[in-house]
């Protein structure tokens, strides 16, 4: 009786676990569709950013009225919302400022 109650209980504890297996492979593939369609909508962002900076820079003018470079100068937005056209190497060295004080934050 005790062999029939072990042989019970392993079968039993089987069947638990290829329930939680097939459970897992469809959570699987469920975070794969979403990731597959995350995936989609970051890159439908990325174009649409990149069509508004393109956008933003073909109308922009300099004190002179010729085209700003936008090699030379990026799209800044503040955290008040503010948005500003800097030159890039100042940017850059902003950028590496706002990293420090994160990394001292933590």
């Amino acid at each position: 009786v005790a062999a029939q109650k072990c042989r019970k209980r392993k079968l039993n504890a089987i069947l638990n676990l290829e329930e939680d297996v097939c459970n897992l492979q469809t959570q699987k593939e469920s975070l794969k569709k979403e990731h597959s369609q995350c995936s989609k909508s970051i890159d439908q962002i990325k174009q649409k950013l990149n069509n508004l900076y393109h956008d933003i820079f073909s109308r922009l003018r300099d004190d002179q009225g010729r085209p700003v470079n936008p090699r030379q100068y990026v799209i800044h937005c503040s955290s008040n919302g503010s948005v500003f056209i800097i030159p890039k190497h100042l940017a850059k060295s902003e950028q590496k400022h706002d990293n420090r004080k994160e990394q001292k934050q933590k």
